[in-house]
């Protein structure tokens, strides 16, 4: 099968410059025609990319430097391609890369709390010192998918993100753990250990839906000209009056906002060296476990009153018609009014909260926020609360 290689564009030198600008467009020429000599289907774009660049070329009117910087971005933007990333000194294949060691690391941070998400970043030494790194939060030109990622306890997608388990009761006591390999260098790996935290700012959300919006008003029909009349001295004649636009509707009023669920929340402590909340938050039938460490971590627990949605916009009034002219000229005709903008819904009721805690936890109640905005006060009860787990 042929291949669809690129044809040399027409470069003309008018100047110095231009003929640094012609080597590079040379050079770029050459790696073009090599990508398309191993990649069929890049190289047909690249010959549909070139052909497109000799039709527009006009040294009158495009520089050589503009039609190069063309040729670059109509690669890029036909071409998701990687062959081209990698020709343009983007990207690099790690099975065309000496490779004399790897190392992984968190950029966020030493640990990871359940239900959160952390990019990994993989630095790739060279033996003479050279150091790549991932692409995603690394910025660099080393593509996931020359790697492989193993994880245990959590979870590494194919873009170097990982993430732990909302349920700390999958994560508790265990230490995640990520093995980086090199399938194409399998004598290169690397391992790291994450520990688990638990000082994180944790959410649990069960407020009320957003209202829905209301429609906006229909605008009113324009008015129609008036006939003509005469402007004859002789046989004068009126001209015809406008007739008035149609008034605009009213916009409509915004649904009311979802009302929130009660929710109880129950709070024991895990003893310890390091003490931890143990905090259960039950709303609608759902159940959400925490693990939430006093010493800079927090929990907050919202319900609250959905807000209401937008009213529609009043429709705007007909133009009146245009008196005709004549002997005297028509009047013309009145414009019709706008509608009301629509109001907008109530917000929904907060749903109550009550939580109940162990007296052991009360000194740590501060950590807990709460928040049921257009709901009752929250309501607090000490009692003896059980592990929850």
């Amino acid at each position: 099968m042929s291949t669809d290689l690129p044809m040399k564009p027409n470069i003309e030198v008018s100047d110095k410059n231009d003929g640094k600008r012609r080597e590079f467009l040379a050079e770029w020429y050459r790696r073009a025609v090599e990508s398309s000599q191993r990649y069929y289907s890049t190289g047909k774009r690249l010959g549909r990319v070139n052909r497109l660049l000799a039709k527009i070329h006009n040294p009158h009117l495009m520089s050589t430097s503009w039609a190069a910087c063309l040729a670059l971005i109509s690669l890029l933007a036909l071409n998701g391609c990687t062959a081209v990333k990698v020709q343009l000194g983007m990207k690099v294949y790690l099975a065309k890369t000496p490779i004399e060691s790897i190392k992984v690391s968190l950029p966020n941070g030493p640990g990871i709390a359940p239900g959160e998400k952390s990019p990994l970043v993989v630095v790739v030494t060279e033996p003479d010192g050279k150091v790549l790194q991932t692409e995603g939060k690394g910025g660099g030109k080393v593509m996931w998918k020359d790697l492989q990622v193993t994880a245990s306890v959590a979870v590494a997608n194919q873009k170097g993100i990982l993430s732990l388990p909302k349920d700390p009761r999958k994560s508790e006591g265990k230490v995640p753990h990520v093995t980086i390999t090199v399938p194409s260098h399998p004598d290169i790996h690397t391992e790291l250990d994450i520990p688990v935290r638990y000082n994180y700012n944790f959410t649990s959300n069960f407020s009320g839906s957003a209202g829905s919006s209301g429609f906006n008003g229909s605008d009113g029909i324009d008015g129609t000209s008036g006939t003509m009349g005469s402007m004859d001295p002789n046989n004068p004649s009126p001209g015809g009056n406008g007739s008035n636009g149609t008034d605009g509707s009213n916009g409509q009023d915004g649904g009311p906002g979802g009302d929130a669920p009660p929710v109880q929340v129950r709070v024991a402590l895990k003893s310890g060296s390091h003490p931890l909340l143990q905090v259960s938050v039950s709303a609608a039938g759902h159940n959400r476990l925490y693990l939430v460490d006093p010493q800079g971590g927090s929990l907050t627990v919202t319900a609250d009153g959905g807000p209401g949605g937008s009213g529609g916009k009043g429709g705007r009034g007909g133009r009146g018609g245009s008196g005709g002219i004549g002997t005297p000229n028509g009047s013309d005709g009145r414009a019709g009014s706008d509608g009301r903008d629509g109001w907008d819904g109530p917000q929904g009721r907060g749903g109550s909260i009550t939580v109940t805690y162990d007296p052991q936890a009360k000194p740590f109640l501060g950590m807990i926020h709460l928040s049921n905005k257009n709901g009752p006060p929250p309501v607090f009860k000490e009692e003896p609360v059980s592990p929850l787990w």
